[in-house]
């Protein structure tokens, strides 16, 4: 999980330092640089889902580490932009096995709220890493060129890939593989696309994984360009995602005392709520930096609490296709939140409206898709227990 979110928010700070050297000077263009991986992370992730499911989740996971390894290496040769961009493509597709691997992982060995508390800690690391990562690459500019960015990638995949090898076991047994055929195949994605409260869960992550992407893209220029941070926006940067990472894990540690539904459905309604305030005064034209910073931390901490409990709540009743169910909504929520966010990224205008647009807007989809999983109803409580029952009768 650590290596996808590395990948994204190490390259923020080097992004002038790329479109210069390889010729692009429109800023809105530099950021084809995120969205190139997202787009090769989302597609890839449809694969490894019913390869996990057949073949186990260790050799499907290290050949992805492996392909995420010499894509890295290799962009450090790149003589043009677009041949920058395809390896960037090839990058997130080797990613793509950490992503839906490590959730398959997670229920495979848990259920029900158990679950939620082990989603939360892999979602805190995913979090955690963007506190690190922008300034971490703004240490290696100061040492090296842009280059040593990739270098630094491939390495520490490298590691994590041979640490992997040594000690994870394998988690799916023998006798819960699925086959290979394209039945079989049609077949999980059938069980996983006509699940409503899964499905619906799934298209909600995906619309609030599209307000973060917006902001992500767009992040470079708000801290530098409007509020003038300069060689601090990293530091920024981090204050917000070391909120989203603390809310993870105190989301680990409350969930199974409160459940996903109260917390996730209660931080949705403050997060779009705070959007609308957000909206409201970037409008205006009032948001300085020291309004800007509070509103944005309370979003982040929302968000923090809704997206691992969301997607918890959409792999609850999936158990019997875990690597399948892993794999559409992370390709959903990748490809749909990348779309998103780009879309929100390339109409930045010099202010913080279109970003502040694309999060209440997203709250809003994100509440009416939440309605329509739980028939009308928020803070549904009971229903989660039934769910983990469900779950324990479908996986025997």
């Amino acid at each position: 999980m650590a290596l996808n979110a590395l990948a994204i928010d190490v390259m923020l700070p080097a992004l002038p330092y790329m479109g210069e050297a390889l010729g692009i000077s429109s800023e809105n263009e530099r950021q084809y640089v995120i969205s190139a991986y997202m787009m090769g992370f989302g597609i890839a992730q449809l694969a490894f889902g019913p390869l996990s499911d057949r073949y186990g989740r260790r050799a499907p996971l290290l050949i992805g580490m492996v392909v995420y390894i010499i894509a890295a290496v290799a962009a450090v040769f790149s003589p043009t932009f677009g041949i920058l961009l395809a390896l960037r493509f090839l990058q997130g597709m080797g990613a793509a096995g950490t992503r839906v691997i490590a959730t398959s992982i997670v229920r495979d060995m848990y259920s029900g709220r158990a679950m939620a508390e082990v989603m939360s800690l892999t979602f805190m690391v995913f979090m955690a890493i963007p506190i690190i990562a922008p300034g971490i690459g703004q240490v290696l500019l100061l040492t090296g060129p842009w280059h040593t960015i990739f270098l630094f990638m491939g390495g520490l995949a490298a590691v994590f890939g041979l640490w992997a090898f040594i000690r994870l076991p394998e988690t799916l047994a023998l006798g819960n593989r699925r086959e290979l055929t394209l039945g079989a195949i049609l077949d999980g994605f059938r069980i996983v696309l006509t699940n409503r409260v899964a499905f619906s869960y799934g298209l909600a992550g995906t619309f609030t994984f599209g307000a973060l992407f917006g902001f992500i893209s767009s992040s470079q220029q708000i801290y530098v360009d409007i509020y003038g941070l300069g060689v601090y926006f990293p530091v920024a940067f981090a204050a917000v995602a070391a909120l989203m990472a603390v809310s993870s894990f105190t989301n680990s540690r409350i969930v199974s005392r409160v459940g996903m539904r109260r917390l996730s459905h209660g931080a949705m309604l403050v997060f779009t709520g705070m959007s609308a305030i957000w909206l409201l005064l970037a409008w205006i034209g009032f948001l300085p930096i020291w309004l800007f910073l509070p509103i944005l931390a309370v979003i982040m901490f929302c968000f923090g609490w809704a997206a691992s409990n969301m997607n918890s709540l959409s792999m609850e009743p999936l158990g019997s296709v875990a690597g399948t169910a892993s794999s559409v909504f992370g390709f959903i929520q990748t490809i749909g939140g990348a779309l998103i966010g780009g879309f929100i990224g390339q109409q930045f205008n010099g202010t913080v409206v279109p970003v502040a647009a694309g999060y209440f807007v997203m709250g809003v989809l994100t509440l009416i898709f939440i309605l329509i999983a739980e028939n009308g109803r928020l803070f549904g409580v009971g229903s989660e227990n039934a769910h983990t029952d469900m779950s324990h009768h479908a996986a025997h």
